[in-house]
C-alpha cells in the first residue's frame, strides 16, 4: 500500500473544550488547522456534569471570550438556567454558572467547528507524533515535531501538533467489579499514542476522575427536594451576547441529602469499590471526591448535598451531582434509593471512574510549549488538571502559542497578576501537579483585581493584539473603559451639601447624616447606599449601560483595596520581569543549594518570579541566583 502524506500547518489532537479552542484560534489566525476525534460526535463533549462555570470557573470562560475564544457564546445560546454565585460575598468571588443543554451544546460547538475557514475536522486516532533531532542556540529544545500518523498509516505533516486528548489516552472505565477499555460514555479510548509519547521522553502519569449515575426524571419525587431556580435577571457569559437575548424560561434543579443509611451501604460495600480495593492505579480530585471518599475522609458529617439538575430540555436524564461513585451496580440502585425524593429511581447510566494517561505539566513552558519538543503543544486534562473551564482555557493559550510560533510573533504569556488563567498556568508548570488541578479563586494572590466582571477591560487589547478580538469589539470596550473613568471623575467631582433634603434622603436610606458636604463618590463608599439608589439626588447624570454603572459602583467602593493590591502587583512584577536565560546552568553557580539547582534544573523557570514558586527553592536561594545574573548582565 503505498503511502499516504497530507500537509497541514497544525494538528489537534482531541475535540473536546481544549481541542476546540485551539483548533479555532490556529484557524481563525489564518493557519491550515486539521482537528482530530475518534468521534465526530464527541466534539465539545460533556461527559460529566452539564454546566459550564462555577466558582472561580466562571471567571476562567469571561477570560477566554475576552480573549475571542468561543466557549462563553456557546453556552449563552444553550444554556437552560443560569445563576451568578456567591452574591453575598464581595465582587471578587461572584462567579457566573450556567445549566447547559448537553446535546444542544455540543451541536452548537460542532457546528461552529464544521462552518470554521482553514479548519478540517478528521474522525481518526493519532497514533504517533513524527519528529527530527533539533538544536537551536541555547535552548533546552532536542527535537521538532514534524507531523502526526493515524491508526490507518496517513501521515499528516505539519509545523505545530496540540495535544489536547482529555480522559480518552489508555483510558478504562470501572464499575465495581467490570472494568471496560473505553473512554467517557463508552466512547473508544486512544490506546497507542501513550507509547509515543514516552519514545519523545515525556513522563506519563496515572490520574482518574469520576462521574454520577444519570437518573430517569420520571421515577424521581421532586416534592421532597428543595427546588433551585435560576436568577431572574440573567447576565450572559460572553461580552459580545445582548444581555436580551438571554432572558430565558429556565429550568429548576433540585437539592436533597443523604442520610446515614446512605453512608452504611456504602462504607459495608468498600471492599467492592475499586478505589479501595486497589484496583484504581490513579490519583483523583481532592476537590471533586467520589461519594466513597466523603463518606470515608469525612466520617463525622450526617449528610452530604446532592444536586438533581436536567442534562437537557429534550431528555429525561437526570444528572445527580455530588454522588459519583465506582461502586457495582446494585450496590449503587441501593444507595441512591435511600436519598429523599430518589426512593423509586430508575438508573439510566451508571455511575463510573475513569482512569486515564496524562503528562507531569512542569515538561512546559509558560506558553504550553514541551520544553524539549520545539512545536508540540499541550492543553486540559492531559496537563494533569480537571474541568471543561480549565480545559478551554489552556487549549486557547496553547492554540494562540502554536500559531506564534509559526507565524514567528510573541508568544501569548499570562502572569498571575493578570488572569486566572496566568494562575492556571503558572500552577501547572511551576508546582508539580499530584492530583488532577482545579482552579479555585484563593488560588488567585490578586483575586479583587481579577474579577469576572471586568475580563473584557482586562485583556481585551491581548485578544485584539493577538487577531482574535475583532477591530469593533475592541473599540466598544475602549469606548466603556472611558465612560467608567468620565464617570467615575464626575461622581468625585459632584459635592452635595448638607441641607434638609439631603439629610432626609440619607435617613431615608439608614444612612449617617452629614456634618459638611460630601460628594457623590464619598457617599457612595456607605455601604448602605448604591450608584442607582443616589440617582435621587443626583439629577444631572447621564444614562449609563448596566455593565458601566457597575464597573463605577466596585472601582468607587473598593478603591482603596484595589490600589493597595496594584501596588502588590508592581512589586511581583519586578520579580517576573528579571527573566533567567533559558539555557543556564545552575550547577555553575556557586552557594546555591543542591537541592535548588536540581529543582531549577527540572523545571527550567523562565524569571526570577516563578523560580521563587517552585517547591525546595528557598529565598537565599534566590538572593544567590539574583546576583549571579545582575553580575552575568554586567559582564555582557
Amino acid at each position: 500500500m503505498p503511502e499516504i502524506r497530507e500537509k497541514a500547518d497544525v494538528c489537534v489532537v482531541g475535540a473536546g473544550h481544549a481541542g476546540c479552542e485551539a483548533a479555532l484560534a490556529c484557524a481563525r489566525l489564518g493557519l491550515e488547522t486539521i482537528i482530530f476525534t475518534v468521534s465526530v460526535d464527541s466534539i465539545a463533549l460533556m461527559p460529566c456534569n452539564p454546566n459550564i462555570g462555577g466558582s472561580s470557573k466562571g471567571h476562567l470562560v469571561r477570560e477566554v471570550d475576552a480573549l475571542g475564544g468561543q466557549m462563553g457564546k456557546v453556552i449563552d445560546r444553550t444554556f437552560i438556567q443560569s445563576k451568578m454565585l456567591n452574591q453575598s460575598k464581595g465582587p471578587a468571588v461572584h462567579s457566573l454558572r450556567a445549566q447547559a443543554d448537553k446535546a444542544e451544546y455540543t451541536r452548537c460547538m460542532r457546528k461552529v467547528i464544521e462552518n470554521q475557514d482553514h479548519l478540517i475536522v478528521k474522525q481518526a486516532e493519532v497514533c504517533e507524533l513524527l519528529s527530527e533531532t533539533y538544536h537551536e542556540g541555547n535552548s533546552l529544545y532536542e527535537k521538532r515535531i514534524t507531523g502526526v500518523k493515524i491508526a490507518t498509516g496517513i501521515i499528516y505533516e505539519c509545523k505545530a501538533v496540540i495535544l489536547c486528548t482529555g480522559t480518552y489516552l489508555n483510558a478504562r472505565c470501572l464499575c465495581g467489579e467490570s472494568i471496560v477499555h473505553t473512554g467517557p460514555n463508552g466512547l473508544q479510548a486512544a490506546t497507542h499514542l501513550s507509547a509515543s509519547l514516552r519514545n519523545l521522553g515525556i513522563e506519563l502519569r496515572r490520574f482518574k476522575t469520576g462521574t454520577p449515575a444519570r437518573m430517569d426524571r420520571r421515577s424521581l419525587d421532586f416534592e421532597k427536594m428543595e427546588e433551585q431556580k435560576g436568577d431572574e435577571r440573567v447576565i450572559p457569559f460572553s461580552f459580545s451576547t445582548d444581555p436580551e437575548e438571554v432572558q430565558i424560561d429556565q429550568v429548576s434543579c433540585y437539592l436533597t441529602y443523604t442520610n446515614e443509611e446512605t453512608h452504611q451501604i456504602i462504607r459495608e460495600n468498600l471492599d467492592r469499590s475499586p478505589i479501595y480495593a486497589g484496583v484504581i492505579e490513579g490519583t483523583g480530585p481532592r476537590y471533586c471526591p467520589s461519594i466513597e471518599d466523603k463518606v470515608v475522609k469525612f466520617a463525622d458529617k450526617s449528610r452530604h448535598q446532592v444536586f438533581i439538575e436536567p442534562e437537557g430540555l429534550h431528555t429525561n436524564e437526570m444528572y445527580v451531582g455530588g454522588m459519583s461513585s465506582s461502586l457495582p451496580e446494585d450496590v449503587q440502585l441501593a444507595m441512591y434509593r435511600t436519598v429523599p425524593g430518589l426512593e423509586h429511581c430508575r438508573i439510566v447510566r451508571n455511575a463510573y471512574a475513569i482512569e486515564y494517561d496524562c503528562i507531569n505539566s512542569i515538561e512546559l513552558k509558560n506558553t504550553l510549549e514541551f520544553k524539549k519538543i520545539k512545536g508540540l503543544f499541550s492543553g486540559g486534562q492531559l496537563n494533569g488538571s480537571s474541568g471543561y473551564e480549565e480545559a478551554a482555557a489552556q487549549g486557547l493559550v496553547a492554540g494562540v502559542n502554536a500559531a506564534m510560533e509559526i507565524l514567528g510573533r510573541e508568544p501569548l504569556v499570562m502572569d498571575r497578576s493578570e488572569s486566572y488563567i496566568g494562575v492556571l498556568i503558572d500552577d501547572l508548570v511551576t508546582k508539580e501537579t499530584l492530583e488532577p488541578y482545579r482552579m479555585m479563586t484563593s488560588r488567585a494572590e490578586y483575586r479583587l483585581l481579577l474579577r469576572q466582571d471586568n475580563a473584557d477591560l482586562r485583556l481585551g487589547k491581548k485578544g485584539f493584539d493577538i487577531g482574535l478580538v475583532s477591530a469593533e469589539r475592541y473599540r466598544s470596550i475602549c469606548e466603556k473603559e472611558k465612560a467608567i473613568r468620565e464617570e467615575i471623575q464626575r461622581l468625585k467631582s459632584v459635592f452635595v451639601g448638607a441641607g434638609e433634603k439631603h439629610q432626609k434622603f440619607l435617613e431615608a436610606h439608614g444612612s449617617a447624616r452629614l456634618r459638611t458636604g460630601a460628594s457623590l463618590a464619598e457617599l457612595m463608599c456607605r455601604p448602605e447606599l448604591s450608584y442607582d439608589g443616589l440617582k435621587e439626588i443626583d439629577p444631572d447624570r447621564k444614562p449609563l449601560p448596566a455593565d458601566v454603572k457597575e464597573q463605577v459602583e466596585i472601582e468607587i467602593k473598593y478603591e482603596g483595596y484595589i490600589a493597595r493590591q496594584t501596588r502588590q502587583v508592581l512589586q511581583y512584577k519586578k520579580m517576573e520581569n528579571k527573566k533567567i536565560p533559558e539555557g543556564l546552568n545552575y550547577h555553575e553557580i556557586k552557594n546555591l543549594r543542591m537541592e535548588a539547582r536540581q529543582k531549577l534544573d527540572i523545571h527550567r523557570p523562565a524569571s526570577l518570579g516563578q523560580a521563587s514558586r517552585i517547591s525546595g527553592v528557598s529565598p537565599s536561594d534566590i538572593s544567590v541566583l539574583l546576583i549571579y545574573l545582575e553580575h552575568a548582565s554586567h559582564q555582557t
